[in-house]
This record gives C-alpha cells, sequence and structure tokens, in this order.
C-alpha cells in the first residue's frame, strides 16, 4: 500500500530572513516509518531483508559478560506483549488473554526452554543481529552506495555495549538483482537486553526535505545573528513575540534539522556540543547517513514537525492501539535519544561508525 506523509511548511523562510544559512542547506529525507507488513522487496524498517540464503547471517562475536542480567524477553515475547496492548487498547472489557495469545505464549515458553535444555548460551557466544532498517536506492536517492549496490541493509546487537551503552551496528551494501535465492527464516536472539532494540515492522513512506544545521554547528557569528531579535523583527519574520527572549530557540525548535528518521542531513545535537566523526582509514569527516530516532516527533511545541496528515493524532492526548503516535517504530536509543550511522563520503565501504545523541 502507497501511502504520503507531508511535513508541514516551516513557519518562516530561515534563507529570507538569514540569507547566510543558505550555503549550509542540506537535503534529507524523512523516511515517516509507520506500522505495516513490509516485503523482502521493500524498503522498512524492522521488516525482513533481502539476505541470499547462501550468505552466514551477521552475529555480534563481542562478549556481552558485562550485560545487566535483569529480566529480559525473547524477541517473540515482546511481540506478544506489544500484540497484547495494542487488542487491550481498543478492548477495555478484554483483559486478560486469549486462547489464540494462550498457544502463542504457550510456544514461546516451550521454545525457549528447549534452546536452554543444555543450560543457557554462554555471554561470548556470538548472538545473531537484529534488521534496523533496509533501504532501496530507488526510494533513498541521497544514498551513495559503492559500485553497482542499490540496496543498504542495516543490523545491530540487540545488548547495550560499553563504554557508550549502545547496540553495536553493522551496514552491508549490495545490488538487490544478485540475490535469487532469499533466506526464508533467519536466525533470532533468544532474548533482547531491552525491547526498545526490537523495531516494530514498519513500511517507509520517504519524502525529501531541506535541512539547516542545529545553532550548535554555526559559527559563532552566526548564533550571534539568530540570538539578535531585531533581526528577525526587521525581516518582518512572524515569530511569536514569546521567543523575543530566545529566538536562536526559535530557530532549532522549528527550522534546523527534521526529527525523526532520516537519511543524510544534519545531526541532531543538544545532549552534547557537535563531535565531528573522521574516518579510521582516510581521516576525511564523516557524514550522517542514517538517523535512527527514537520519536518521530517531540511534545510540545515539536507537534509543527508531525505530518500534516498526522497533526490532529499529535495534538491528541493518549495513545493509538497502545503506542504513541509519535514511536510508530518502538525503537527506543540511549534515554529516548537518536543514534546517527556516519560514512565515509570518500569510500562507504570504508568503516562506519555511530553516536548516541
Amino acid at each position: 500500500m502507497v501511502f504520503v506523509r507531508t511535513s508541514p511548511s516551516r513557519p518562516v523562510d530561515v534563507t529570507a530572513v538569514f540569507p547566510e544559512l543558505a550555503p549550509l542547506a542540506r537535503p534529507a529525507i524523512r523516511l515517516h516509518p509507520r506500522p505495516g507488513s513490509p516485503s523482502v522487496r521493500e524498503s522498512s524498517v524492522g521488516g525482513p531483508l533481502l539476505w541470499p540464503a547462501g550468505e552466514p547471517w551477521p552475529h555480534c562475536e563481542a562478549s556481552h559478560l558485562h550485560v545487566d542480567s535483569g529480566f529480559r524477553q525473547s524477541p517473540a515475547d515482546v511481540r506478544l506483549k506489544r500484540r497484547m496492548q495494542a487488542r487491550w487498547h481498543l478492548d477495555h472489557d478484554g483483559r486478560g488473554t486469549t486462547s489464540e495469545e494462550a498457544a502463542i505464549k504457550e510456544r514461546n515458553a516451550t521454545r525457549l526452554a528447549e534452546r536452554f535444555a543444555a543450560g543457557p548460551p554462554p555471554a561470548d557466544c556470538p548472538v545473531p543481529m537484529l534488521p534496523v532498517a533496509q533501504l532501496y536506492l530507488r526510494d533513498i536517492p541521497l544514498l551513495r552506495p559503492p559500485g553497482q549496490a542499490d540496496l543498504l541493509q542495516v543490523l545491530w546487537c540487540p545488548y547495550d555495549h560499553e563504554p557508550h551503552h549502545k547496540p553495536s551496528t553493522a551496514l552491508f551494501w549490495r545490488s538487490a538483482a544478485e540475490v535469487v535465492d532469499i533466506l526464508a527464516t533467519p536466525p533470532e536472539p533468544y532474548e533482547v537486553n531491552d525491547d526498545g532494540y526490537l523495531p516494530e515492522p514498519c513500511v517507509l513512506a520517504p519524502e525529501a526535505i531541506t535541512e539547516y544545521p542545529n545553532s550548535l554547528d554555526l559559527s559563532p557569528q552566526l548564533r550571534l545573528m539568530l540570538e539578535d531579535w531585531n533581526r528577525w523583527q526587521a525581516a518582518g519574520a512572524d515569530v511569536d513575540s514569546s521567543y523575543a527572549d530566545w529566538p536562536r530557540d526559535f530557530y532549532d525548535i522549528h527550522l534546523a534539522d527534521a526529527p525523526g528518521w532520516k537519511a543524510g542531513g544534519w545531526p541532531p545535537w543538544g545532549r552534547t556540543d557537535p563531535n565531528p566523526r573522521y574516518c579510521t582509514v582516510c581521516e576525511v569527516q564523516m557524514v550522517p547517513l542514517l538517523t535512527i530516532a527514537s520519536f518521530e516527533w517531540d511534545g510540545g511545541e515539536g507537534h509543527s514537525w508531525a505530518p500534516c496528515e498526522e497533526q490532529a493524532a499529535a495534538k491528541a492526548a493518549g495513545h493509538c492501539c497502545g503506542q504513541s503516535p509519535s514511536q510508530p517504530t518502538r525503537v527506543e536509543v540511549g534515554s529516548t535519544d537518536n543514534m546517527q550511522i556516519y560514512i565515509c563520503p570518500a569510500s562507504p565501504e570504508h568503516p562506519h561508525t555511530d553516536l548516541i545523541q
């Protein structure tokens, strides 16, 4: 099913007020993931991957001895819990477990018991990685794949890794036409360290937008210009007078980088000051490839980035089907932050890096 999501027009044409920002514009593509049933031939978040049957599935080889031994769940149990929550949201009198859900729960328990029959896997046992995103070049033309590749696949380990307490990531570039025999049943980890590391299968509605840097990425001179309320007024900008003391906040919230899952664009700083990443091979400054977001838009004034088609849901109180409309993927990284994946602009095949922000 084809669906469209459209970012509302920005309340001010920022380059009309500050022409100095025009050279800093960058293209980005908001992915707008929404729950669905993507196929291996579609771009998706948390969906099935077009993975060759003859190619080993990636596993995290790191030791997981440091992982907190608190309560964790299998991917199947997380999916069942979400399904039950959605049903309870729609049927407040239908609390409890249906016969079908009980059967699924029993089947999950049986499978888990079989896995533990010989004892739990050791902490240094390789862990199957989970699909995070699959992006086709035809949908996301900002991708700069190597050679004849036209498909990017992103996976991560379902455990936090030291020293930054985030899942380790893996990128794979491939030519979709070369995949003939597809792996039907990829392996899954027997548990996830955090259910926020299990993305809900989502279809995408890619939308090309233009972004400007967060004020922290600007020179001191440009930051001072943004803070000059008189300049905003002289340009006739329709800015709420409540921002008179903090016009830079207005810029960062409404005019700079877009929230949510996106390809390209500018990084969303805030938790730390800008932290440039450099290629470990050629020392070139790396560029944002993908932002993996905990939320598609922020609360409060951040609703201005909610798509036109979902403004009513964004402003309404409560959740839809047991989840926030701004968190369709169910992903949470860091303290409801973003994970940015960076690649080398000189060669996408050089090692990538990532950063929680």
